[in-house]
């Protein structure tokens, strides 16, 4: 199922941007990290997208390494993690105040990441 799931979608990627994958995750995670929970991100999503850049030719190790560039950044400010409730509960803060303060400065933290590893060599790009 995977791999049918992976065939659809590789068709909707131009193969000249099929190295920019990891890099789009970099950057666009975060801001995802608050529609997924850690679970259904790295057992559902990862895997079809590891798929589909592995179809187009590009490793899977730099996919997860952009996933956790970008999705591990997000989890203390989603409020599908329970820690988030549980650090918010401790500081005693409102989850929204909590949010518009620390989600740019992760954000910003990604995209900083992001563009070292394209730097460094990390990510192709």
């Amino acid at each position: 199922m995977l791999k049918a799931m992976a065939q659809a979608a590789v068709g909707f990627v131009p193969p000249s941007m099929a190295t920019h994958i990891p890099v789009a995750l970099g950057f666009l995670l975060m801001p995802l990290s608050m529609l997924f929970d850690p679970d259904s991100f790295y057992f559902g999503v990862l895997p079809v997208i590891a798929e589909v850049a592995g179809q187009l030719g590009v490793p899977a190790v730099h996919v997860g390494q952009a996933a956790l560039l970008g999705q591990m950044r997000g989890f203390p400010v989603s409020p599908l993690t329970p820690a988030t409730f549980l650090v918010v509960g401790l500081i005693g803060i409102d989850l929204a105040d909590h949010q518009k303060f620390t989600f740019p400065l992760l954000f910003g933290a990604s995209i900083v990441m992001t563009i070292a590893c394209v730097v460094l060599g990390i990510f192709p790009f």
